[in-house]
């Protein structure tokens, strides 16, 4: 699976900003495509023509700024979904840790599924006021904002519709992660060597292919949250679903009822052409910001290359290096000047 895996070179502020950074970027630069495939879930009136006719719909009723709907709301919760992540997955892996340090590849797919699942319901809230940002129409918002919205839909529809849905990210995770788990096997024979010997490029065709077919199967349940979400008699049109249910069980039923099958994978086109570019603009500016920390910590010779720094010892963190430096330093100093010695 594509991570952003940790650098022990780097101080925790710095991994975070890094992967702050690539998140933010990835997002906002591939927010069209998001914004199309949750309208395309929701079934509004965008969509109703295909995939590629939902971006001149979309621009024509509400102009260019409705392709970053919701993107404010999904940047801001990147930084507590990844504390409770980190968090969990850190837990995990020391649950599931053998005497030797060791974790097997099943145990590592668990262990991030179940952060993951477990991140996501503790910031859920923010997912649904995303989806309401996206449905309804920009040029007359119901919603002024992020903390409007929030606001409203607590007042309005209750607690309780700040988590409708929020089990279909725990039923979701199941698929999600047996899709995973096969993918990392089937790759790791495809390219007869184990996955920490894999190169950068090789790390990366791995984590596209290993999201795209984790997510396709997971998909029906994200529609059918999308649809839920989505729903209020407070919006116009009752959010622009194209379907009207009570409950989980009734949603699946009459998107198949009305709309077929393959309805439950509304908007996956969207969402499988999102992969690349999301991936590769989260890998490229996760290294590069990664590389300029590496660089003033010392480890490698100019930010814009790997080249690492001679005679540092890569082994080390950033505190025990400074140390050294230290250390030597005042050695050095003392050599100059005998008279300290005595």
């Amino acid at each position: 699976m594509a991570t952003l895996k940790r650098d022990s070179r780097l101080r925790s502020w710095q991994g975070a900003l890094c992967g702050g950074l690539a998140g933010v970027l990835s997002r906002s630069a591939t927010a069209p495509l998001d914004v199309v495939k949750i309208l395309t879930q929701v079934g509004t009136f965008h969509s109703k023509q295909g995939f590629l006719r939902s971006f001149p719909a979309l621009y024509g009723a509400e102009g260019v700024k409705a392709f970053w709907k919701g993107n404010l709301t999904a940047c801001v919760r990147l930084l507590p979904y990844s504390a409770v992540q980190l968090a969990a997955y850190s837990k995990l892996t020391a649950y599931f840790m053998d005497d030797f340090g060791q974790i097997s590849q099943w145990q590592a797919i668990v262990a991030g599924s179940v952060a993951g699942m477990l991140a996501a319901v503790v910031i859920y809230p923010t997912d649904v006021i995303k989806t309401r940002l996206i449905v309804q129409n920009s040029m007359e918002p119901v919603y002024r904002g992020i903390m409007h919205a929030l606001c409203c839909v607590y007042y309005q529809e209750g607690f309780r519709s700040l988590y409708r849905g929020v089990s279909l990210s725990i039923l979701g995770a199941v698929p999600f992660s047996a899709g995973l788990f096969f993918m990392n096997m089937s790759l790791d024979k495809i390219w007869q060597e184990p996955g920490v010997r894999l190169s950068a490029v090789q790390n990366f065709v791995n984590g596209c292919l290993a999201a795209g077919v984790a997510q396709t199967m997971s998909f029906p349940f994200e529609t059918v949250k999308r649809k839920m979400q989505a729903q209020s008699q407070v919006l116009p049109h009752c959010g622009g679903v194209d379907v009207h249910f009570n409950g989980v069980q009734d949603c699946f039923r009459q998107i198949v009822k009305t709309k077929g099958v393959l309805s439950l994978w509304s908007g996956l086109t969207a969402n499988l052409i999102k992969v690349v570019p999301y991936f590769g603009l989260m890998f490229t500016t996760f290294e590069c910001s990664k590389r300029f920390f590496l660089y003033r910590n010392g480890y490698i010779v100019s930010p814009l290359s790997n080249q690492l720094m001679p005679g540092v010892d890569q082994s080390l963190g950033p505190r025990e290096l400074e140390e050294l430096r230290k250390f030597l330093r005042h050695k050095n100093f003392a050599n100059r000047n005998p008279s300290l010695k005595s």
